[in-house]
């Protein structure tokens, strides 16, 4: 197999285009940086030149419709976001917090729920379509959109800082060596380098190991995030309708939760949370949505209607206590890429975006100073004087109370949010990385789930169908193993093989090979959810980003 380095030595050197900012990643912190940058840029009649990298085949393509959106920060960047034709048409209408149990259902009394759980002037909206329309706001004003060009490489500067990155090379076999259809890469070099590739981005888990840039916050915390949207009976559909629940299919010990939501014509988004840190390695993240969706409280909104998309993400839940430092010599992480997202509020969206913006005003001022390659100090100092690093501090406890039970997190929740607003004088802090949670299969009892029944609940295939997911068989895998060994000699043996079932996308699976079982790694299923990445227990599993536009397509929901 031909290095990279031997690749360079034959096909190089790579092109370079020189830019002030380089943004990895389309998503809303990405383009909001990109959108405040040229803002500037323009009010001060000044030129500055700004390129945002992404992977997926077009803007939005990775990203599932069905969100719910605080607009506050969309207020600061876009004052006039309605004028322009914002996809924000539909606002929350009613909140509804349920309790399930197996057969029954208990609504929280909306004067009892405190503020986090309220979305009074908060819009359902399809996140797809509305990454799109702030794709074109930023192309109005001259941002540079490459979509369909993943960045897998940070480049260094001769003193070790951040100067850009590459994208990876076109038309390697799965032997690594070039084919007849063989394009090197580009290196995209910048003052500075933002990293905007959604929760556990690839990059920015380098830049964290690299700078040590979460030495003195508490270990990451994530969630695996499973989301479908279904056409559903006019009758059955309530526009601004939000439900969330918490509760049944998972046991007490196990944080997560529901979320369903009314939006457009008669679509519903719906999506099920479990936090990583469970302990049973044969609980199924994937088989507790499908589960959650045959409740005779909620059942009834899907009998009738259709599955039309299925996709999954992790999210980062830690929130301010595992928030590592988010600049380094040359860049700054944003978004879910840092870890903003509040998960008392399942949001994350109006974080992406405000962050966007404070790292583009610390770098307009420094490229306005004639700095380039440094730390942009002025980042984290004016996030921590931002509403948004308030809204976080308030929230703070909520993980780690969660990850205590349901009952005694949801009571001591209640009490800090609804009573002191989230202003204690305590901070719980969590000790452990997710994957050092998982127990060891002979100390679980085991956990049986129903078969699907193809009208509410469904398989892993026909989910990963419908997601369109798509990566050109004769390249690299893009899932690969530090030891090939681990995966059987531990993974099979102590834990039962949990890469089968915390993935939700039939990713990994056990085969005989003759009397030897052997871990085979089906990598053109992968949605990119990045949980394998997470979860494993040997952490031996290593995910990177795939050749060219490969993974989900989304496009249209």
């Amino acid at each position: 197999m031909i290095t990279n380095q031997q690749i360079l030595e034959k096909f190089g050197p790579r092109e370079s285009m020189d830019y002030d900012v380089v943004i990895v990643g389309a998503g809303p912190a990405g383009l909001s940086a990109a959108i405040r940058l040229k803002q500037l840029a323009r009010s001060q009649a000044k030129e500055i030149s700004v390129c945002v990298l992404e992977k997926s085949s077009e803007v939005g393509a990775h990203i599932l419709s069905g969100a719910v959106m605080d607009p506050v920060a969309l207020n600061e960047l876009i004052p006039d976001w309605k004028e322009r034709g914002a996809p924000l048409t539909t606002e929350v209408s009613e909140d509804r917090f349920l309790f399930l149990t197996p057969e029954k259902s208990y609504q929280t009394p909306n004067w009892l729920l405190p503020k986090c759980f309220q979305n009074h002037g908060n819009y359902v909206l399809s996140l797809s379509n509305f990454t799109r329309w702030l794709a074109t706001q930023a192309e109005d004003l001259g941002v540079e959109i490459f979509a369909g060009f993943p960045a897998s490489e940070i480049l260094y500067s001769d003193q070790g800082q951040v100067c850009g990155v590459a994208t990876g090379n076109l038309g390697i076999s799965k032997e690594g060596e070039p084919l007849s259809t063989f394009q090197i890469g580009m290196e995209l070099r910048a003052k500075y380098t933002f990293f905007a590739e959604g929760s556990r981005g690839s990059l920015g888990k380098e830049l964290i190991a690299k700078f040590g840039l979460s030495a003195e916050s508490d270990p990451q915390s994530y969630g695996i995030g499973l989301k479908e949207v279904w056409e559903i009976e006019p009758s059955k559909h309530k526009e601004g309708l939000v439900i969330h629940t918490a509760g049944w299919p998972l046991q007490n010990d196990t944080y997560g939760g529901s979320f369903l939501y009314h939006f457009n014509k008669t679509q519903v988004a719906v999506g099920f949370v479990v936090g990583l840190s469970y302990s049973n390695p044969t609980l199924s993240p994937f088989e507790e949505f499908q589960r959650y969706k045959t409740h005779p409280s909620i059942r009834h909104f899907f009998e009738g209607g259709k599955r039309i998309a299925y996709g999954a993400r992790a999210i980062t839940a830690g929130g301010l206590n595992s928030l590592p430092k988010t600049i380094f010599p040359g860049g700054a992480l944003i978004g879910c890429d840092a870890g903003y997202l509040n998960a008392s509020r399942i949001k994350g969206s109006h974080a992406a975006i405000k962050t966007g913006m404070l790292a583009a005003e610390a770098a307009f001022e420094a490229l306005g100073s004639a700095r380039e390659l440094d730390e942009l100090i002025a980042y984290p100092l004016s996030f921590k004087n931002s509403w948004l690093h308030s809204e976080l501090k308030a929230a703070r406890n909520f993980k780690p109370w969660m990850s205590k039970g349901l009952l005694v997190g949801s009571l001591m929740v209640g009490i800090e949010q609804k009573l002191f607003g989230g202003n204690v004088p305590w901070t719980l802090h969590s000790k452990k990385a997710d994957h050092e949670y998982l127990k060891e299969l002979k100390d679980c009892e085991p956990i049986v789930y129903p078969k699907p029944d193809g009208l509410l609940s469904f398989d892993r295939l026909s989910s990963v169908f419908i997601a369109n997911t798509n990566h050109e068989e004769n390249q690299p895998s893009h899932l690969t193993l530090k030891d090939p060994s681990v995966p059987v000699r531990i993974n099979l043996a102590k834990y039962g093989g949990p890469e089968q079932l915390y993935c939700p996308a039939g990713v990994y699976e056990y085969i005989k090979v003759g009397a030897e079982d052997k871990l085979q790694i089906n990598a053109q299923n992968c949605i990119h959810c990045k949980t394998c990445d997470i979860k494993d227990p040997t952490q031996n599993i290593v995910w990177k980003t795939p050749e060219g536009s490969g993974g989900p397509n989304y496009s249209g929901t």
